[in-house]
């Protein structure tokens, strides 16, 4: 031990001296022991384990640096591609590098047989992930345990900011972690047992033997006539007949497992057969087909498309999914899996599948790591920062103690009242246009629906109302030539506003607001399209700022609307030389910039003419929407069928503390998406009422200067849904509300710097609504609430501007929109 602490001495004593100590070689992995996302990954093949002086006293680090082979940098770096800053990736590339705390519970182990192993904590992981440094042959047990020495040392020097000279073996010895479970196996070919089992998980589920309670339900319902809603349920709550499977080509999984419905009336699945073979082929070019069969019959068959909504659950090891037959109908389905190692082989096969027919991409062109963030993404995992159900109810006690005021009585549409008047305002056009896109204004309480060639102009009430101002019944170019708008957005303070016509996407159009009129068309470039534009910064509609961004297909440039001839700066032009298919936009507050595609993936920025900083990988959706939080921490991304809420903090590495769009992120370390979809049961209960798989228009977070992002808000359908943020971030199940309407909801918004008033677009009516009239997504509010007036008999029937899905729908007073244009 006396030298040791020599040794020590000797390590410490050039302040110059940048390496410390260092062990020549070994391989890092990343191990994770309790996680679905694979047990063992391994970062570096050669490395070396090192300790270094920071800049600061008393701070040091744990770095671990690759080591090449002869020409492997150079054809790595040919590989990493065009959207990373190439000094800063070969850096994260080449170096993962964590400071010595104790919060790492670094510890050291020398197993039988000579093996040397040094391991800590993966901060930024999953409970039980660890960092293991496995040492060479080479490498004697001694150095290992002078690394070990001098690693708690530097730790002792970080807790209490004086020299380790200072420090007692006592002292040292709090750094030894024996309270630590032993450090796992790091080589995947030493992957421990699964402890989980089919057995741990029955709680969830209904057995046949359990469906006697339901039998007795639709017993004590023969006594009394059921409703329509009921009556709808009844009917179709019995699985549908399966499909015959077609010709396989090539078979990606076979494996057993339980099959269950989600049977409606009582809530929950029900067991159908114990024993099925779930099996996974490719059926035709990018087409893929999923087959359930039991001993006596085929249960289903169906073709493997994003609508299916795949959700696996590792905690219950069920797999459930959404079946839709020709006819419109929508059932829900469970497998359930012996084990996770069973799970695990059936999910990669699924994933893979869906991948290549979204993509039309073999999946083993894909990066391991992107494979595994796929993956990722697809699975229904706890977050980290649970709360208790205390906790919880606390928080829904005090947002219904919230006080709203109540809407007052704005314009509305008579069609609606109980009194039959002969002044009715006329909703619907006869030219068959409806209501299409919304803006909400930032700088004045205005909000602007666009309806064919018509824009309307509705005023925000005192009283959280909508109340008709003007129309705008004409919107045509300076040449008098008509059009429709395909997108529109508020400009310069909320006084003009840029229009795109859907035919010229080469041009653009500003409307004077002020004039109801457009006064300017701008050639964008000859040669380059515009697919969508998007404010400098995130409020700069809510000052002069002249100029805007814009993207075609594989371009990203801003549009500065003084320039002679051409609007777009040659200089802030950044041009692709692949196919990137982009799609949408957004900006933060500080005019970082988020790009997304038709291939599902998402760029980060910090500023315009350069490469992207971050690079997130694509799920296979193309990407409709997107927005960012003010402050560029969170990105929200829309696909048809789910969202993805990104975090772009990093909380690990060299850039701790900084976002995707001002540093990269380690090829390592890429943030990993929240998926927001709804629950396949919900998926398939919305479709029951409708008839229509989920479509979401592009969701948007709650938004005002100063104002802190709470809400998430989208639609599908007649359903407004809205997301808590909070709830979303600590992995809460199903964190949303709804509200459904009598028609499709065509555009949807928060009012401008609140999350408590949503605008609502129908096709031929708008609607602020407040968030107290959203409920949890239960059999009567996915419904509606309004199916009770029109039962009762209380409210007309005729009338009625629109169809609505159904007759037995009608909206009550409180619900009324105002769109009298």
């Amino acid at each position: 031990m006396f030298v040791l602490r020599n040794v020590g001495k000797l390590i410490f004593g050039s302040s110059n001296q940048e390496t410390l100590l260092e062990l020549p070689q070994g391989q890092l992995y990343l191990v994770r022991p309790l996680s679905p996302k694979g047990y063992s990954e391994l970062i570096f093949k050669d490395a070396t384990a090192q300790i270094r002086r920071t800049g600061q006293d008393f701070q040091y680090q744990l770095v671990v640096q690759r080591v090449y082979e002869e020409g492997e940098a150079e054809l790595l770096g040919e590989e990493e591609g065009e959207d990373a800053d190439i000094d800063a990736l070969a850096a994260e590339r080449d170096e993962k590098t964590f400071l010595l705390d104790e919060a790492l519970h670094f510890r050291v182990e020398i197993r039988e047989g000579s093996e040397k192993v040094l391991a800590w904590r993966d901060l930024s992981g999953d409970k039980g992930d660890v960092f293991e440094f496995v040492c060479d042959s080479s490498v004697s047990s001694s150095q290992v345990e002078t690394f070990d020495r001098v690693a708690k040392e530097c730790q002792y020097e970080r807790k209490y900011r004086k020299p380790h000279t200072t420090a007692s073996d006592e002292d040292l010895s709090q750094f030894d972690f024996h309270d630590e479970p032993a450090i796992p196996p790091a080589s995947p070919i030493h992957s421990p047992t699964l402890t989980r089992s089919i057995e741990s998980a029955d709680a969830m589920f209904r057995t046949p033997r359990n469906t006697a309670n339901t039998a007795n339900t639709a017993a004590k319902r023969e006594r009394t006539p059921p409703s329509p809603t009921e009556q709808k349920s009844e009917k179709t709550h019995q699985p549908p007949a399966s499909s015959a499977a077609p010709d396989a080509l090539n078979t990606y999984v076979s494996v057993p497992a339980e099959l269950h419905f989600y049977d409606f009336p009582s809530g929950a699945f029900v067991q159908q057969d114990a024993s099925v073979t779930a099996t996974v082929t490719e059926v035709g070019k990018w087409q893929y087909w999923l087959q359930v069969e039991g001993k006596d019959r085929d249960w289903l068959g169906i073709p493997i498309v994003a609508d299916i909504n795949p959700v696996f659950n590792f905690e219950f090891l069920s797999f459930i999914f959404n079946q839709f037959t020709p006819e419109g109908s929508a059932y829900s389905w469970l497998l359930r899996f012996k084990d996770q190692t069973t799970m695990e082989q059936f999910q990669e096969g699924l994933l893979r599948c869906l991948w290549e027919q979204l993509n039309e991409t073999k999946w083993e062109k894909v990066k391991v790591r992107e494979q595994e963030y796929i993956t990722d993404a697809f699975n229904d995992l706890p977050m980290d920062d649970t709360v208790d159900e205390e906790e919880e109810q606390e928080e829904e006690e005090e947002e219904e103690e919230e006080e709203y005021e109540d809407a007052d009585d704005g314009q509305k549409s008579e069609h609606y009242d109980t009194d039959e008047g002969e002044d009715d305002v006329v909703t619907k056009d006869k030219d068959g246009h409806t209501n299409s896109q919304l803006a909400v204004g930032y700088k004045h309480d205005r909000s602007f629906v666009v309806r064919g060639s018509k824009i309307g102009v509705f005023k925000h009430t005192p009283n959280n109302n909508l109340e008709f101002s003007t129309n705008i019944s004409k919107v045509e170019t300076p040449k008098g030539v008509l059009f429709s708008p395909k997108k529109v957005m508020l400009h310069n303070e909320d006084r003009s506003m840029i229009l795109q016509h859907k035919t010229d996407p080469n041009k653009l159009y500003r409307m004077d607001l002020e004039y109801g009129k457009v006064v300017d068309e701008w050639q964008v470039h000859e040669d380059i399209p515009v697919v969508t534009f998007a404010p400098e910064n995130k409020f700069a509609q809510r000052t002069h700022e002249p100029t805007f961004l814009g993207v075609s297909q594989n371009a990203l440039y801003r549009i500065d609307p003084r320039l002679s001839g051409d609007k777009l700066v040659d200089s802030q032009l950044k041009q692709y030389a692949s196919k990137n298919d982009f799609s949408a936009m957004a900006t933060t507050e500080k005019g970082y910039i988020a790009v997304a595609s038709n291939k599902g993936d998402v760029r980060l920025f910090d500023r315009l003419g350069i490469n992207a900083k971050t690079h997130i990988p694509a799920l296979g959706e193309p990407i409709i929407g997107l927005d960012v939080s003010a402050d560029g921490r969170w990105v929200l991304a829309t696909c048809n069928t789910y969202i993805l809420l990104i975090d772009a903090l990093q909380k690990s590495g060299k850039n701790e503390g900084k976002l995707g769009f001002e540093k990269p992120f380690a090829a390592a370390d890429k943030p990993q998406p929240r998926r927001l979809a709804l629950t396949p049961e919900h998926v398939a209960q919305f479709a029951h009422e409708t008839g229509k798989p989920v479509r979401f228009t592009p969701a948007r977070f709650n938004t005002g200067e100063g104002t802190e992002e709470t809400s998430i808000i989208t639609a599908t359908g007649p359903y407004i849904i809205e997301w808590n943020l909070k709830k979303v971030v600590r992995g809460a199940k199903a964190a949303y509300l709804i509200k459904r309407y009598a028609e499709d909801v065509k555009a949807d918004d928060f009012k401008y710097g609140t999350d408590k008033n949503v605008i609502v677009a129908l096709p031929n009516e708008v609607n602020m609504v407040g968030k107290h009239n959203l409920k949890r997504p239960t059999r009567e509010s996915i419904a509606g609430d309004f199916a009770r007036l029109s039962l009762s008999g209380g409210r007309k029937s005729s009338g009625r501007i629109g169809t609505p899905v159904s007759g037995r729908y009608k909206l009550g007073r409180d619900e009324v929109v105002n769109s009298p244009y």
